[in-house]
């Protein structure tokens, strides 16, 4: 058994990275450093805790990174203009469905070629020719210089109050990071159950699935709460990332948090971005939802939870570490709780405004406040008292980005469904399935599969979402399933698809970032888990499902 060693730092930690542009940093380049950990290209350049005196090393927070640990390279500055190439195939992808691809008859000359635009702007979204908010801007550009939609029609889901919810999510996970409660909250776990490595890992993924309905965004919960912990464990223990001494602890601890992260987002309606998003779309489309957060918590319960207890130990026996014990993690992580001192104001006001925020989710529908203007409550509370200022949000240079190429997304998909497109896709794919005679489960599976599967092209959920949610919505509506098992089968899917490879979601780029665990185990763990969640949700849930009458 080895002894856990401390590992000394005083560096304050860099921001998370924008979630979008991992796609960017699929092939890290690692050099040493010796005083810094660089964990990716910053959200903005102040997400950080509020200081505290004298913080213990170990389990060192959002506010302490470590010293002597290797660092990504900076990323090199990008070129000015457009990437040649992926321009010239994301434009030809467009110009080849408006000019080559017969048009159907039963699709009008504007929608085909508001089609030829999004297509486009998705294959921008794979091949990166520019920044996503760059690149979304040019799309919806286009639609308007061609006349393809009006500016109303194209400008119009920037009133979208999902999105707004999305955006203000990014303030709310600002004032977990800078208050420092997320740390708290996963310190608490360490020390209740940090005796083992499959101890600490049950630490940390029940940590995270308690604060993620009050902390909409994956993202964040990795980079600014649980991956400065996972290195600061993983250092005390002697294992260092971009070095055999990797897998000792820091390449368990990596992997277990990034797979277990995928069923804490999808447990919780107001765990994640995209899941907000997907309910919108759904709506959209005709599929209502009676008292949301409370039936997606119901749906999601019984799979979600046997999944997040079962990755950290299938992950044991599957990717075992090579330090077993940590006998010395609970004492530390009580001497950090107790250098940190008793809970501050500005926490305090932390947990009541989320417990305010979450309870006008839950039952908003009775009072008939809205889920997002119970989040415009909490970070009004919020910037009163003064957790957050207005710099602190206009900072967010991320929630800004999301703002402006969500929305446009958004809108384009909006507008298909409005012309037809969506229809006309749907009955083409159903008129396929009902050649090959599949009853609606077998059409189910093989949509639900396809959905998964290609999230390798994309880098972001978020995008996925709002590229292929509502058009594999309709085509399970076409095919006969019920229409809310769709629905929330498909949003719960795009969660479990973040952690697929080391590109396909913000947490995901963290979690490679930090160094811990080789490419070819990124991808061979990815499909490992995802084997292991289909298997759990697909039996669990076809039991659970049935019972509460889904189907």
């Amino acid at each position: 058994m080895e002894r856990l060693r401390l590992a000394v730092s005083h560096r304050p930690a860099l921001p998370l990275p924008t979630p979008h542009n991992h796609l960017r940093r699929r092939h890290l380049q690692l050099q040493p450093s010796p005083s810094s950990l660089s964990l990716s290209r910053p959200i903005s350049p102040h997400l950080s805790p509020t200081p505290r005196r004298h913080l213990h090393p170990l389990l060192a927070s959002a506010s302490a990174a470590q010293a002597a640990t290797p660092e990504p390279a900076a990323a090199a500055a990008p070129s000015a203009g457009t990437k040649l190439l992926p321009l010239i195939l994301s434009v030809g992808v467009g110009l080849a469905v408006q000019f080559l691809a017969p048009r159907p008859a039963e699709v009008t000359p504007q929608a085909w070629q508001l089609l030829s635009i999004f297509l486009s702007t998705i294959a921008g979204l794979v091949l990166g020719p520019l920044p996503v908010g760059a690149w979304a801007f040019l799309g919806l550009t286009a639609t308007v210089a061609t006349r393809t939609l009006p500016f109303t029609a194209a400008f119009g889901a920037f009133t979208n109050e999902v999105i707004w919810l999305i955006v203000i999510s990014f303030f709310f996970a600002r004032g977990f990071v800078k208050t420092g409660l997320g740390d708290r909250v996963a310190t608490y776990f360490v020390k209740w159950l940090g005796g083992s490595t499959l101890g600490l890992s049950y630490g940390l993924t029940i940590s995270e699935a308690c604060i993620a309905p009050a902390m909409p965004s994956t993202t964040a919960r990795a980079g600014g709460v649980f991956l400065p912990i996972v290195k600061s464990l993983s250092l005390s223990a002697g294992s260092k990332p971009n070095d055999p001494s990797a897998k000792k602890l820091g390449a368990y601890l990596v992997q277990s948090q990034l797979q277990a992260s995928g069923n804490s987002s999808a447990l919780f309606l107001t765990a994640a971005a995209q899941n907000l998003l997907c309910m919108k779309l759904a709506e959209e489309a005709g599929v209502k939802i009676v008292s949301p957060w409370i039936t997606w918590f119901k749906v999601a319960s019984l799979p979600a939870i046997i999944s997040l207890l079962a990755t950290p130990y299938l992950l044991y026996k599957i990717f075992p570490p090579e330090i077993k014990d940590t006998p010395e993690a609970p004492a530390l992580a009580a001497k950090k709780l107790e250098k940190m001192g008793p809970v501050t104001k500005n926490e305090w006001v932390m947990v009541a405004t989320m417990l305010l925020a979450v309870s006008l989710w839950i039952f908003g529908d009775v009072i008939g406040v809205s889920s997002v203007v119970a989040a415009m409550i909490g970070l009004s509370i919020l910037l009163l008292l003064g957790v957050l200022n207005w710099d602190d949000c206009l900072n967010e240079k991320s929630a800004w980005d999301t703002l402006a190429w969500f929305a446009i997304l958004v809108g384009m998909a909006g507008q298909l469904t409005n012309v037809g497109i969506v229809s006309w896709m749907s009955n083409c794919v159903a008129k396929v399935l009902q050649s090959f005679s599949l009853s609606w489960p077998a059409a189910f599976g093989v949509l639900q599969a396809s959905y998964f599967f290609i999230h390798y092209l994309f880098a972001s959920q978020t995008a996925h979402v709002g590229a292929l949610y509502a058009a594999f919505l309709a085509m399970h509506l076409a095919a006969g399933v019920p229409a809310i098992l769709s629905a929330l089968a498909l949003t719960y899917n795009s969660n479990l698809f973040g952690a697929l490879t080391h590109y396909s979601s913000g947490q995901s780029a963290l979690y490679y970032g930090a160094g811990y665990v080789d490419l070819p185990d990124v991808f061979k763990l990815g499909i490992t888990a995802a084997a292991i969640n289909a298997f759990i949700w697909g039996v669990v849930g076809t039991f659970w499902w049935k019972f509460l009458g889904l189907y």
